[in-house]
């Protein structure tokens, strides 16, 4: 099994959000992953991009519903 693209970097940090910017530039190297291609046809360029805003999507959704789930347990710890 060969390793993800590297170039796809954690977006999870304590303390520093990540940007929209970040967000849809790793969704757009999934994409590009998956797909094979780095810039596709005309032909595929509706389902590629409907693929990198989704995938945006449920990234930035990931995201929010891990950072609001781990909230409450760091308070309770500290408590």
């Amino acid at each position: 099994m060969r390793a993800m693209c590297r170039s796809i970097k954690t977006l999870r940090r304590p303390g520093e959000p990540a940007t929209e910017d970040e967000v849809r530039a790793a969704a757009l190297q999934f994409v590009r992953k998956v797909s094979g291609f780095r810039q596709p046809s005309r032909r595929n360029q509706e389902a590629f991009e409907a693929a990198v805003e989704e995938i945006t999507a449920s990234s930035r959704a990931l995201l929010h519903s891990l950072a609001e789930s781990a909230a409450p347990a760091a308070v309770a710890a500290a408590g």
